[in-house]
């Protein structure tokens, strides 16, 4: 028990984390009482959750901070696995039901509804924006002079870390959402090509940090390692197979569950009601010709 309190200590205490975490989990949990959440939706929100803040908020940050590889996990967390996971438990219903009624009358409601609100949604979700901001913000972050500023400068650190987090959310909740559109901001179909466009960026970052014969990150040199058994291009080559390998699949995961989607909401006519909608013609209206015809 000392040991899993000494692990679960942070390296450098945060309460933004803790606040966000705890509002997050309180909201969830009581949603969840109203809101009909599976077994597996519940387990794939709070494994992801938790993920989150290990990855923001134990002792493991010192290593995250002193090995390539050990932050190249830490972002595998941050920006795929563990918003992959929240996202997958598709927990907006839980999460609007948590908020209490006269909340969401008074403030959630109205503020959703303004023309900043809307113009942000419709840029962070539009899906070019989508996945230059997904691939962009790996690449950014892994340019070598901003690496090497962002490891040193705490409050750049943050920055780092909690875009990523933020980023992932947003990409995997557009990418993951089972409804049709509307409500969902993409059509099934829409929804795979953005998956898949962002693999081929991951494999040729993740390839070219594996392969690249000199220290591309020095700052872990610099500051000291974590693991000093293990040589800095060994360090680089696995961090680099970690972008290439599970950053990658896990897109192609993605992919595969918004493929599912598109096959069960075109098994049950889903897809034909998209169509209408687009046309400018409602669901329940042409169903009605149809009948009538």
């Amino acid at each position: 028990m000392t040991t899993l309190f000494y692990w679960l200590d942070p390296w450098e205490p945060s309460p933004t984390v803790v606040i966000a975490v705890l509002v997050a989990a309180v909201l969830f949990a009581r949603g969840a009482r109203h809101a009909r959440v599976s077994i597996s939706r519940r387990i794939a929100f709070w494994i992801g959750l938790t993920g989150l803040y290990v990855a923001l908020h134990t002792r493991l940050d010192y290593f995250f901070e002193h090995e390539f590889f050990m932050h190249r996990l830490q972002h595998l967390v941050l920006h795929h696995l563990g918003p992959f996971l929240i996202a997958w438990s598709y927990p907006g219903a839980a999460l609007r039901a948590g908020v209490p009624f006269a909340w969401r009358q008074r403030w959630l409601r109205p503020a959703a509804k303004t023309r900043l609100a809307r113009a942000i949604f419709g840029i962070v979700f539009n899906p070019v924006v989508a996945v230059a901001l997904f691939v962009g913000l790996i690449y950014f972050w892994l340019l070598s002079p901003i690496h090497f500023k962002a490891m040193l400068d705490y409050r750049l650190y943050r920055v780092m870390n909690w875009s990523m987090a933020i980023d992932g959310l947003l990409f995997w909740w557009l990418v993951l959402d089972p409804r049709p559109a509307p409500p969902a901001r993409l059509a099934p179909g829409r929804r795979i090509l953005v998956v898949i466009a962002a693999i081929p960026p991951q494999i040729l970052l993740g390839a070219y940090i594996f392969f690249t014969p000199h220290e591309l990150y020095p700052i872990y040199s610099i500051c000291g390692r974590a693991f000093t058994w293990i040589t800095p291009m060994r360090d680089q080559q696995i961090g680099g197979l970690l972008l290439w390998i599970p950053g990658s699949m896990m897109s192609v995961i993605g992919a595969l569950i918004a493929l599912r989607h598109w096959l069960r909401l075109s098994a049950r006519s889903r897809l034909r009601d998209e169509r209408r909608v687009e046309r400018g013609v409602p669901a329940r209206l042409s169903g009605k010709k149809a009948t009538a015809s």
